[in-house]
């Protein structure tokens, strides 16, 4: 017993073995013993006393049969006792080995070797010990305690042990008492009822391991079978010939909201739907199949489960009996939906955006290959949309992706909402966007769309606690005038694209032929900077500053100039867009922030200098550091440095910037709010921006002398706005003497402009401040004029219902120079028709020979004439 509870109670197999066990493959004959061998060790041990027991039962009646009366005195009684002691012994010391812990199998090896020693200690000292014997008395007397052990050896029964010793011993004692005697036939007879019994037990045997084996096997198969049910991959069934459930499984059931009995007569095919049929392949329906009798493998068909449509798919086989009659099928069922749910969500991956749920860039190409791909061989019309956020890097690089992710999902909803059913909206990635319109080629309808995108865009968005603004910039394409396939249009809508950007982005621009040649020359001007920022191919040139009380130099401003080896002197205007597209902008701005300080720092010690700073450089977390490394390379004292910041850089308020405002404060530098009231940010951070002074844009001093402007008026509050904060004001672009008169009148605290001097590089700068010293004198025109714009286009002049022609100069929103007249009086009033259907009433104002300049008694709508006029016919 003690054997096979530690058999029954050995370490647990690992999952391995277990699973071999489960699939009928056993370990290896040398891991293990086989389990009868166990059973049979087990036995032995448990009828240890009963082998001690027959044996003294053998001695005992041998001893009642004569000729044993000598047997008290014979030498064989000092053996059996000595037998009998060490059974004793080895029998205390094998029940002392199973309380000690000993290992199961060192029990059963025991157990063995005690048998083996008292089996071999019995049958030979006996024998020798018995005295003389006759001829084949020993013979006998060892085959037959041979025989007793091999049995007791291999049959754990307890009637064959007792019967096998009981026969050993007689046979041992009538051989050593001269013969076979009447003992000794009956032994003999023992022994061979012994083996009889040792067959039947042997069969017996074979049968119940087999039975076993088959109930193993069964159980196996059936926790099996409960396991896969109760996962929830697969479910079983049968039905009767008729085709009615007989079995199904209850998990089924239950997701059925039902139960097994109450599905049970019902036919299968009320159960589930009709099998799909897919296009081609033939299936046939799960009817078709059990009408026919015929197997079948994962039909799929349809189940409807309260809302849900679930989708399974069934297989099954016919069941014959012995004499192949049909009885019904059996099979089983697997559920699929979710399956097929994982793959719908893998195709919308692929087909659509995962952060905004647009098409992306595979849908968005198949669409536009649709659109194109016409009837008959001609391709379709439609217009394709390409759309990039203006300012969307900021967004990322102050506020992070997530606010990024958030703003691009913003976007998206806004373009559906304007585009709605006329098209598809596709997001190619990052801040790209794609409009694909089928049929779609009227140039003011898609004008007017396009329009609407970049003003919904446009408008502000709540991000995070934060209002940030961005634009958007389009290029449009239209198909077949642009292009007749998806590569023409797409390269077609970029270069109008670029065009937009390059016309100062938030505008749209349709594909132009000269937009190919303007693309490889900005691709060209994009080289050449390169090559002029590695070569110092650049200059900066500083424009004075003027107090407008004293009239002193109080600074200069340094402004960033490109003499292009080839095209001469680039506009800042032009290059400055390309940089910062390129990625050159940081890299630039930091050249110049270094030399404005380097020339600074041989100018009077009141001097300032005022550098630009882009938004990209106010936005990187090492420009304090880049500020303070400029000082010290120069030797500059910080106060001396003014930086101009724009009003971007508020287009994302958030804690960044105001980390940056201070940051910038504590090394000592003024801050300048440059390009007031241009941007798109209300006047909320002038509330906490540390500036020390504000400076007006040129757009409010141009023209602001000119009679009827409100121009001074917003000078005058911008003056009255930063008088209230202790900021400084600088009238920029003032020209003319009007001009500076107005600006001092309103109180503006700066001047700087031309009617102070224009910008010079760093040594006529320096030449300058030594010749005289920081004293400005203002020179320019005594009074501002409105732009003029060349011309040489016919008019006709209404004077007294005649009609005279006229050719225009020049022409400005005020008055023109007309030719053609002879001396017409000074104060005659007419009429000018400048374009059909648009005429005004003028003045002449001064008459010379057939030259004479009139003023219009209302300004002139000079874009009402440019659309009516060839556009050779203007010129700046």
């Amino acid at each position: 017993m003690a054997i096979s509870r530690a058999l029954l109670n050995r370490p647990s197999r690992t999952h391995g073995a277990s699973l071999m066990m489960a699939l009928g493959l056993s370990e290896s004959r040398h891991d293990a013993p086989p389990l009868w061998i166990g059973t049979a060790i087990q036995s032995i041990a448990r009828l240890w006393p009963v082998m001690i027991l027959g044996r003294v039962v053998a001695t005992l009646a041998g001893g009642m049969f004569p000729p044993m009366a000598t047997l008290a005195t014979a030498p064989v009684l000092g053996a059996l006792v000595l037998v009998l002691v060490t059974d004793a012994l080895l029998c205390a010391g094998f029940r002392l080995s199973r309380f000690c812990g000993l290992r199961p199998h060192v029990q059963m090896r025991l157990t063995l070797a005690v048998m083996m020693l008292s089996g071999a200690a019995f049958s030979f000292l006996l024998v020798l010990l018995s005295g003389p014997l006759p001829d084949g008395g020993r013979a006998v007397s060892a085959a037959a305690s041979s025989a007793a052990m091999l049995a007791i050896c291999i049959c754990g029964s307890r009637r064959v042990l007792g019967l096998g010793y009981i026969a050993g011993t007689g046979a041992v004692i009538a051989a050593s008492q001269g013969g076979l005697t009447l003992w000794g036939i009956l032994a003999m007879l023992l022994l061979a009822i012994g083996a009889i019994t040792l067959w039947q037990a042997r069969a017996d045997q074979h049968r119940l391991q087999a039975r076993h084996a088959r109930d193993y096997r069964g159980r196996r198969a059936e926790a099996l079978v409960r396991d896969h049910e109760l996962s929830g991959r697969g479910w079983f069934w049968e039905t009767d010939r008729n085709g009615k459930i007989s079995y199904i499984s209850e998990t089924l059931a239950r997701s059925l909201g039902t139960t097994s009995e109450g599905l049970v007569g019902k036919p299968l095919v009320d159960l589930v739907g009709r099998g799909e049929w897919q296009k081609g392949d033939g299936e046939r329906t799960l009817g078709f199949h059990l009408s026919a009798r015929t197997a079948f493998i994962d039909i799929p068909v349809h189940v409807k489960r309260g809302e849900e449509d679930r989708a399974w798919a069934i297989s099954g086989q016919p069941i014959v009996d012995d004499y192949g009659q049909f009885q019904g099928f059996r099979g089983s069922g697997a559920d699929l939906t979710e399956m097929r749910r994982s793959q719908a969500e893998v195709n919308r991956l692929a087909q659509y955006d995962s952060l905004t749920g647009l098409a992306n860039r595979v849908q968005m190409m198949r669409t536009l290959e649709q659109a194109v791909l016409g009837n008959r061989g001609l391709p379709g019309e439609c217009a394709l949309f390409l759309l990039d956020l203006d300012r969307f890097k900021g967004v990322n690089d102050t506020l992070g992706h997530p606010a990024g992710d958030q703003l691009l999902r913003n976007v998206s909803q806004r373009l559906q909402q304007v585009i709605g059913e006329r098209g598809r909206v596709g997001r190619l990635g990052g801040d790209e966007f794609k409009v694909v319109l089928p049929g779609a080629t009227d140039r003011r309808m898609l004008a007017t769309l396009a329009d609407a995108v970049i003003a919904s865009l446009s408008q502000p968005y709540a991000i995070d606690g934060h209002q940030v603004v961005i634009g958007a910039s389009v290029g449009i394409a239209l198909c077949p005038a642009d292009g007749v396939t998806t590569d023409a249009l797409i390269r077609n809508a970029d270069l109008a694209l670029y065009a937009a950007k390059g016309d100062g982005r938030g505008v749209h621009r349709f594909y132009a032929a000269d937009m190919h040649a303007d693309a490889e020359d900005r691709r060209q001007l994009e080289h050449d900077l390169r090559q002029a920022l590695a070569a110092d191919g650049l200059r900066l040139v500083y424009q004075p500053v003027v107090s407008a009380a004293q009239e002193r130099i109080s600074g200069f401003e340094a402004l960033l100039r490109w003499e292009h080896p080839v095209r001469g002197a680039i506009s800042p205007a032009d290059f400055i867009p390309i940089a910062e597209d390129a990625g050159l902008i940081s890299q630039i701005g930091e050249w110049v922030l270094r030399t404005a300080c380097r020339d600074a720092a041989i100018w009077p010690e009141d001097i300032k200098v005022a550098v630009n700073v882009s938004p990209i450089q106010f936005a990187n977390p090492a420009f304090p550091g880049i500020v303070v490394s400029a000082l010290a390379s120069a030797g500059l004292a910080a106060q001396r440095l003014e930086l101009e910041i724009t009003e971007s850089v508020f287009l994302n308020d958030d804690a960044d910037s105001d980390a940056m405002f201070a940051r910038l404060k504590q090394i000592g530098v003024r801050l300048a709010l440059d390009d007031f009231g241009t941007g798109y940010s209300s006047l909320g951070y002038l509330k906490k921006a540390p500036f020390d002074k504000i400076k007006i844009d040129q757009s409010f001093v141009r023209g602001a002398a000119i009679a009827g402007s409100r121009n001074s008026a917003i000078i005058k509050s911008i003056v009255s706005l930063a008088e209230a904060l202790s900021m400084d004001t600088t009238a920029e672009g003032v020209e003319t003497h009007d001009e500076l008169t107005l600006v001092r009148s309103l109180g503006c605290s700066h001047v700087q402009g031309y009617i102070y001097g224009k910008a010079q590089d760093a040594l006529a700068t320096m030449e300058m401040l030594r010749a005289v010293g920081t004293l400005a004198e203002a020179d320019g025109f005594r009074s501002s004029r409105p732009v003029r714009k060349s011309m040489f286009r016919s008019v006709a002049v209404l004077h007294d219902g005649h009609r005279y022609t006229g050719r225009i100069r020049n022409i400005s929103s005020t008055g023109a120079l007309i030719e053609g007249l002879w001396n017409v009086p000074d104060g005659t009033c007419f009429r000018v028709e400048l374009a059909e259907g648009y005429v005004l009433e003028a003045l002449c104002r001064w008459s010379v020979e057939d030259r004479m300049g009139i003023e219009f008694l209302v300004q002139a709508d000079l874009e009402r004439m440019r659309a009516t006029v060839p556009q050779r016919a203007l010129a700046s």
